[in-house]
């Protein structure tokens, strides 16, 4: 059984079942507002999603009011190009999707993004 769910928008029900079952609830968000209300709904972290929409200027803003203990997470649009960027600002960590893998992509290739993933990662750090 899954243990973290994790949502492309705030579902207020999704939180508090999420919430309620004893898993970990990343429900997306964009705006200040959303976060505050998926953090009191109980919330353990946030996807900041589209990250497009959300660049680390925005990142940064929002982790200056937000409670430090929750993670602030970008997904849509990161890439090895942004992590740092991201990261300076307060991104805890980042969800990966068509950056890694596409239809018709090798695994060899899929290894070696991934690799590359690892790499702009821990330069972060």
């Amino acid at each position: 059984m899954g243990q973290l769910i994790i949502s492309p928008h705030l579902d207020d029900n999704v939180v508090c079942e999420t919430v309620n079952l004893g898993l970990i609830s990343l429900p997306g968000v964009a705006t200040p507002s959303e976060a505050f209300k998926a953090i009191a709904l109980g919330a353990h972290g946030l996807k900041l999603f589209p990250a497009e929409m959300i660049s680390p200027a925005v990142v940064k803003a929002m982790r200056a009011v937000l409670p430090g203990h929750i993670r602030l997470i970008p997904v849509g649009g990161i890439g090895t190009h942004n992590m740092a960027d991201y990261r300076k600002s307060g991104a805890s960590g980042f969800g990966i999707g068509s950056a890694l893998y596409a239809p018709g992509k090798s695994a060899q290739a899929v290894g070696e993004s991934a690799a590359a993933f690892v790499k702009a990662w821990q330069a972060t750090a």
